[in-house]
């Protein structure tokens, strides 16, 4: 027989950051009691987004936000949309260039995740926003 579990996780991010996920949503599989299934992970917005990355060494993160600053410049002089500030565009440009949802394999109620591997939402904004994520679980 087949179990449906779908919970929002609200995360109050602190500016332009990566915020660990891994665990609440881990905890959520867990409750769950699906055994074998699959985890779908969306962020509701267009100024953050999810990644699955590194979780041993900080500066994989840190070298991959100083990319994406390069890629994507905050100069205030490159893009039409400025609505809410310099870094509104680069924001929903970011978002665009990586995830919004992630799918993950669930075995033996755990997450089929690498040993190195996290799952993080990836705030663009400079300001903190309320972001909220929908883990969305099926199987048996």
């Amino acid at each position: 027989m087949s179990h449906i579990v779908q919970k929002i996780l609200k995360v109050q991010t602190t500016g332009k950051s990566f915020h660990n996920i891994t665990y609440p949503i881990q905890n959520l599989v867990s409750e769950s009691r699906v055994k074998i299934g699959l985890c779908t992970i969306f962020v509701r917005h267009t100024s953050a987004s999810l990644v699955i990355q590194e979780n041993a060494d900080p500066d994989v993160l840190k070298d991959l936000a100083n990319f994406f600053s390069q890629l994507v410049p905050e100069d205030g002089k490159s893009y039409i949309h400025d609505a809410e500030g310099d870094d509104d565009m680069p924001a929903h440009i970011r978002s665009a260039l990586t995830r919004t949802s992630e799918q993950i394999p669930i075995s033996e109620g755990k997450l089929v995740l690498g040993i190195w591997q996290g799952i993080y939402l990836w705030e663009h904004r400079q300001h903190p926003h309320h972001r909220q994520i929908v883990i969305h679980v099926s199987g048996n």
